[in-house]
């Protein structure tokens, strides 16, 4: 079994495999932009044509219940789907928040332009039926709960408290897993990385240690570096260390650096596979270390109800957001972490930092300077 190990990433999509869905759904006998496919997969990511394929087999399931044919489908079919996904009318489809809504319809009108057919999401109905959707769910999206480095703290010189990197750290196992676990962390709080630049690393594209320890992480591809430009991160001493440990014990040269480890099912190492790990892989990780720091100890207080709260709000992103949230509280210019840690959109960090804002903040310290006086 692997331990937070994960499996090889999909095989890349092909513009036939994105023809063919379009065929299936809208298409049929008709022909379609060839040229348009061939340039979609070649401008999409990885995730965002998976995504494609994924959104036109919700599409084309939702037709089938209300027997709608897609071919025909008409501005009012898009409308009603948009309010059964918004809960606005009685469905039994799962309601989805409206950054899903979005890209469904965006995917959706993309295949009836590449069939060549008159775009039903484009009409004035649908965009309407979106903003009233928006009205009723909001547009806010639910985001990962943040794990910064020493903790919801307000002193970087206090110890370290609930669940944070440091805390994290210290849960990890002693043994090859345990190397494994505390050279992934190290670096996606270094690197503020995404789980698909995480599993994208390769060895050589560690440079370092320099005289001091200290290392850069070249991350070739990210998702807001569609062309490839490429860009470095900073990598601590620290984390140089835990690198070269796990690389040691690890035995890798070459190729992938964090990989899964297979275990018995006595929980002992049985071996290190030879591909990366998935991208879900560090979603799990990230949740395990945290059952093992509760296990451990390192928690405070913590009960099971408020664990199992924690562990549902984790996720790959969890990271990236405690590290937005430490640049925030150390006083660090917006354009700074945005170029430091590869952000391309200031509301998304802005959206990070909002919570930690409300804190510090001018209503914070005015409520601070009230409440010390006399009741």
């Amino acid at each position: 079994m692997a331990a937070g190990g994960g499996r090889a990433l999909a095989l890349p999509v092909e513009p036939a495999d994105l023809a063919a869905d379009v065929r299936a759904l809208v298409a049929r006998d008709r022909p379609i932009d060839e040229a348009l496919v061939e340039a979609a997969v070649r401008g999409w990511s990885h995730n965002t044509r998976r995504a494609f394929r994924s959104d036109l087999t919700i599409w084309g399931d939702w037709c089938r219940g209300p027997h709608v044919d897609p071919v025909r489908a008409v501005a009012g079919d898009v409308a009603a789907w948009i309010r059964a996904l918004a809960g606005v009318d009685a469905s039994t489809e799962e309601i989805r928040a409206m950054a899903t809504i979005d890209r469904y319809v965006v995917n959706i009108g993309w295949a009836y332009r590449m069939a060549g057919l008159d775009d039903p999401t484009a009409a004035p109905l649908v965009k309407l039926e979106k903003k009233a959707a928006r009205k009723k769910r909001g547009v806010r999206q639910r985001q990962a709960r943040a794990i910064r480095f020493k903790g919801d703290i307000a002193d970087f010189d206090s110890p370290p408290a609930g669940v944070c990197l440091a805390h994290l750290v210290k849960a990890c196992r002693r043994d090859l897993l345990g190397l494994r676990d505390e050279a992934l962390l190290r670096t996606a709080y270094d690197s503020a990385g995404r789980r698909s630049e995480l599993v994208a690393i390769m060895v050589d594209h560690i440079e370092g240690p320099d005289a001091q320890g200290a290392g850069t992480l070249f991350v070739p591809w990210s998702k807001t570096d569609q062309e490839g430009e490429g860009a470095y991160a900073y990598l601590a001493p620290s984390t140089m260390r835990a690198i070269a440990r796990w690389r040691e014990g690890a035995r890798i040269d070459t190729g992938p650096l964090f990989r899964r480890v297979e275990t018995h099912f006595d929980g002992s190492i049985a071996g290190v596979g030879r591909v990366g790990l998935h991208p879900n892989s560090i979603t799990l990780i990230y949740k395990r270390l945290v059952r093992a720091a509760f296990e451990k100890k390192l928690l405070g207080a913590m009960g099971e109800a408020e664990l199992e709260r924690w562990v549902s709000a984790v996720s790959s992103h969890s990271i990236r957001v405690g590290v937005a949230q430490d640049n925030f509280a150390a006083d660090e210019s917006l354009p700074a972490i945005m170029q430091a840690y590869r952000w391309r959109d200031p509301k998304t960090v802005m959206r990070y930092g909002a919570k930690l804002a409300a804190r510090s903040g001018a209503s914070a310290r005015m409520a601070a300077r009230f409440s010390a006086g006399p009741e």
